[in-house]
């Protein structure tokens, strides 16, 4: 369901309603100490509380991982759900009204969730349905696969909610529409029964089928899965797309998974729904499955929720269908892998055996060997390239060389690809040596113009201009800038009254944040700002670091990298005292930055100038970025002063 943008009334009354000791208590064990809460982060392994919870100011905040907030916050960043899911539930469980925006999209959103809300209870009551027809005598073969077949105990046939669905043609919709009442309406929209093509009335889409329950990542049942226990086609049905349910967009287990993935920081995807329930069992908590389709970027992204690092490992079956599902796997994903932004690897069972059927005859430590030294996806795909391939033949050894130039062409990173330009090298050079430095040539030329830069020869003057400023900032210089726009930004929020001098600095010199994440947060200053109809009074905005942070709630990954400022720890507060100073060296910093891009913008215009063709111009742009190095020196023997002993 697209959620309309909700009215900021019902957005206060639900922050008022949702008391924090309450919402947090349900996850974190507090007890009272002052007039705080302390407990162990949820956010985080400790041995000694750092989390504390504020009941006067409604906030939380840990001092060993700085995550804080308001309830609304703390439980998107636990759940890792979006602002307005989050506000809707809290809005359900403490009966706030529900309104948008738009008045007139009011009612419907209240049709929606009533909606929603009958589709959850019926596929929660037909999961409880097929559970217990499971245990009937009518359920005794499908309760027998479970046992020897698949080797399944009874806690985790009971963990996942397996059940069976009885073979008579309207069981479940006798059941339900005729014993419970239900409106045959919401039974047909929540996939459960079709109606019949002639004569009228309805059949029940699962019939003889041992049934597994697919969740959402809150646990709540929002379709089913039913293999066949005959010889029936298909093995495996699904139920079909809903209001609830999106193959596109779910994860068979998820809702199992998501706490092992966050503390291996790691997800394993396995193609099949036994695959996820076997590795469950043998204590793997960290498995997906992908539901039989070709896993999406949609799933990709839902799964890199919960792992730091974004390590993901695709472990298909190793025939060739497994093989074809990988590839599509990582057709959708490839853009993300070629830019570093998840760690795949590549897992293939040996004998062609899925995981369920490596754990009969292994065991999970066997199976948490093979996950460490699974290879990542480029290696796995260079491998594919050259399977079954004899480079010695003329013929092979071209179509290999075209399908691994085509594969280094799309990597992003270029130290990334200058490595495996070498490896692919050293395997064309079928381990002659000599050969290597040729074929590196060789997959260069061809790679370009991706790799022109590469080896792209330098002039006197570009040398000359180079080699007076470095073209990017050092490491060193990054953290000052960072350090520095950090101070600013927290002592504009912390101290009122010094606001006001740090909006006239900017203006007098014309100077932006460089880093992103402190520009978003000087924008969302000044919105709020103009939006008050006062944007010259700052400092008579005493709520501004609450209001920031109930903007802040729909732009979380903004949010992770800016909250720290809105807390100030005995550190802080000493850097705070020397507001005037740190103020000062913090502005000479930001100015050395915009120094250093004019001189650069200047400097790259002479670089590029006939001095033949164009000597005037030539001659300006020699004297814009002579006269931009002059200030530059000025300046940074100024930065270079103040902001190290200051900072």
């Amino acid at each position: 369901m697209q959620i309309p943008r909700l009215h900021p009334d019902t957005i206060e009354e639900v922050k008022l309603r949702a008391d924090i000791v309450d919402v947090v208590s349900e996850y974190a064990v507090l007890r009272k100490r002052g007039k705080d809460f302390v407990g162990l982060c949820p956010f985080h392994d400790e041995k000694s509380p750092s989390f504390t919870v504020s009941q006067t100011k409604q906030m939380y905040y840990c001092f060993g991982c700085q995550a804080g907030g308001n309830a609304i916050k703390f439980v998107m960043e636990l759940g890792k759900r979006s602002f307005a899911d989050v506000v809707l539930d809290l809005a359900r469980r403490y009966q706030v009204p529900v309104q948008t925006l738009e008045p007139e999209q009011r009612q419907e959103l209240q049709r929606q969730l009533s909606l929603r809300e009958q589709l959850y209870e019926v596929l929660a009551m037909s999961a409880q349905f097929y559970q217990h027809a499971l245990r009937q005598s009518q359920g005794q073969k499908a309760l027998q696969y479970l046992q020897s077949n698949r080797q399944l105990k009874e806690e985790t046939i009971q963990q996942f909610g397996l059940g069976y669905a009885p073979a008579g043609w309207e069981t479940l919709h006798r059941y339900l529409v005729e014993d419970k009442h239900y409106p045959a309406q919401i039974l047909e929209k929540a996939g459960l029964i079709k109606p019949r093509k002639e004569g009228g009335g309805y059949y029940d889409v699962f019939r003889d089928r041992l049934m597994i329950p697919i969740r959402d990542v809150q646990g709540r049942v929002i379709a089913f899965g039913g293999r066949t226990l005959t010889d029936e086609q298909p093995k495996y049905l699904n139920s079909p797309e809903t209001e609830l349910f999106s193959k596109g967009k779910t994860l068979f287990a998820l809702d199992q998974a998501k706490g092992g993935i966050s503390q291996l920081d790691q997800a394993v995807v396995v193609e099949g729904y036994f695959d996820a329930i076997a590795l469950h069992a043998a204590g793997i908590n960290n498995a997906v499955a992908s539901l039989g389709t070709a896993l999406s970027l949609e799933q990709v992204r839902l799964i890199l929720r919960y792992t730091e690092s974004k390590q993901l490992v695709l472990n298909f079956d190793a025939d060739k269908a497994g093989t074809n599902a990988a590839e599509r796997a990582i057709g959708e994903i490839a853009e993300l892998a070629y830019k570093g932004e998840v760690q795949l690897k590549i897992l293939n069972l040996a004998d062609g055996k899925d995981a369920d059927e490596y754990l009969h005859s292994h065991t999970p430590e066997d199976y948490g060997e093979l996950l460490k030294n699974a290879p990542l996806w480029l290696d796995w795909q260079i491998q594919q390239i050259i399977q079954n391939r004899d480079l010695k033949q003329a013929t092979d050894f071209q179509q290999v060389t075209q399908q691994l130039v085509k594969l280094l062409k799309n990597i992003a990173n270029s130290d990334t690809r200058n490595y495996y330009v070498s490896y692919c090298a050293e395997i064309l050079s079928l381990g002659d040596t000599r050969l290597i430095p040729l074929r590196v040539e060789n997959l260069l030329t061809q790679i370009a113009p991706a790799a022109a830069a590469y080896t792209k020869p330098v002039s006197a003057k570009q040398a000359w201009g180079s080699s007076k400023v470095s073209q990017s900032p050092l490491p060193t210089e990054r953290s000052l800038l960072e350090h520095a726009e950090a101070l600013l930004l927290r002592i504009y929020l912390h101290c009122p009254e010094q606001r006001q001098a740090i909006i006239a600095e900017l203006e007098e010199r014309d100077l932006q944040f460089s880093l992103s994440h402190h520009r978003f947060l000087w924008q969302q200053i000044l919105e709020i700002s103009s939006g008050d109809g006062e944007i010259r009074n700052f400092a008579s905005q005493p709520d501004l670091i609450s209001r920031l942070q109930d903007h802040f709630l729909e732009f979380s990954s903004e949010m992770g990298l800016i909250s720290h400022l809105f807390h100030v720890n005995e550190k802080n507060q000493k850097e705070i005292l020397r507001t005037p100073q740190v103020v000062q060296a913090a502005i000479a910093c930001m100015d050395l930055v915009m120094l250093e891009k004019r001189y650069r913008h200047f400097l790259e215009l002479w670089q590029q100038t006939d001095p033949e063709a164009e000597p005037e111009r030539y001659q300006s742009y020699y004297q814009a970025f002579y006269t931009e190095k002059i200030k530059l020196q000025k300046i940074d023997r100024q930065r270079l002063f103040s902001i190290t002993e200051l900072l």
